[in-house]
């Protein structure tokens, strides 16, 4: 259903490709995710399919289990451990069904694993299901891989008035408002006076806060279409798509712990993800980061609560970071990937 675990489950597609390269994997996905697809190395298709969260839904699990059963599948992975999640294969006749008990799943898989709570980290959770049964977990997964052809790239940035020189994207949404980072706008600016042009990148949700970065920049320095060089532009909008070749294009991604974190890493961009109330080592992308932001002020025994809203301490897990050591951070990270670029 998210963004970021949809990036982090490719990792299960590249497992599933070294255990059997000449079989097809598809992926069901919804309507928000399905743009992901077309940069996914290894996926044969995206099986669009929008499930509502808080009911069963029967005639739409009727429907996938119909959708799902001409395509003659012979293995399911299913990931969610929910119960409702493997109506559809059930119904389907998939003749293998892997998954975790989870919400006592009985009749429903015929390839129970089990152990789900020893297993630290959600990729390992997930990736596990397409080892074979008891196979001991590798001591690196493969991560994850978004591939943008360089000629889309190039569109893009036309059709958008963009120049050709680094820019730095911002990513100030996430699924929770203690995930985000207060301080984009001061961000902004500071990186915009050094010269720099900024993208602020997110969905609909994220235009009030692209418009608070693009006022806090001022009246006369904001990019607009055709408009090269220092400034800052508003590229939030529906289509996911977009953020993808932003994130693409840019030269250096800063992010809340997000999908767009995910996405950003898994494209090979350089990567700066900030940390407040979430833990980078169960969270961070597999890919690595250029710069993981956490607050070093002082010891908070709240960090990492994983709440999505804060109920102690005044948000200083993130009102500690300032914007200036984010800046300080993304001139270096844009400094080592231009070396190694000429390098």
């Amino acid at each position: 259903m998210w963004i970021g675990d949809f990036v982090r489950n490719h990792t299960v597609v590249r497992v599933l490709k070294e255990r059997w390269p000449n079989r097809p994997v598809d992926l069901l996905t919804t309507s928000l995710c399905a743009p992901l697809v077309d940069y996914m190395p290894g996926v044969r298709a995206g099986i669009v399919w929008d499930m509502p969260r808080s009911r069963l839904a029967v005639p739409r699990q009727f429907g996938l289990a119909e959708l799902l059963r001409k395509q003659d599948y012979g293995t399911a992975l299913v990931l969610p451990r929910t119960w409702k999640a493997a109506i559809a294969p059930a119904l389907a006749g998939i003749p293998e069904r892997i998954g975790f008990v989870g919400e006592f799943r009985f009749g429903l898989l015929n390839r129970w694993r089990w152990g789900e709570k020893k297993l630290p980290r959600f990729i390992d959770k997930n990736a596990a299901l397409a080892q074979p049964d008891g196979a001991p977990l590798p001591a690196e997964w493969p991560v994850p891989q978004l591939r943008v052809p360089v000629e889309e790239i190039a569109r893009w940035r036309e059709a958008n008035g963009l120049g050709a020189g680094a820019a730095v994207a911002l990513a100030p949404g996430s699924v929770g408002v203690s995930k985000r980072w207060t301080s984009y706008p001061e961000a902004a600016r500071l990186l915009v006076e050094r010269g720099l042009e900024v993208w602020v990148v997110g969905g609909p949700a994220e235009k009030g806060l692209a418009q608070e970065i693009v006022a806090a920049v001022g009246p006369g320095t904001a990019g607009g279409p055709g408009i090269a060089g220092p400034g800052v532009r508003d590229l939030t909008g529906t289509d996911l798509r977009n953020g993808v070749l932003a994130m693409a294009a840019a030269g250096v991604a800063i992010s809340n712990d997000s999908g767009l974190m995910h996405i950003a890493a898994a494209l090979g961009t350089p990567t700066m993800g900030i940390f407040g109330p979430t833990s980078p080592y169960l969270w961070a992308p597999l890919n690595g980061l250029a710069a993981t932001v956490v607050q070093d002020k002082e010891k908070l025994s709240c960090q990492p609560c994983q709440s999505t809203v804060c109920k102690v301490n005044d948000h200083r897990c993130m009102r500690n970071i300032a914007a200036s050591e984010v800046v300080g951070i993304a001139e270096r990270v844009l400094g080592e990937a231009g070396a190694r670029v000429t390098s």
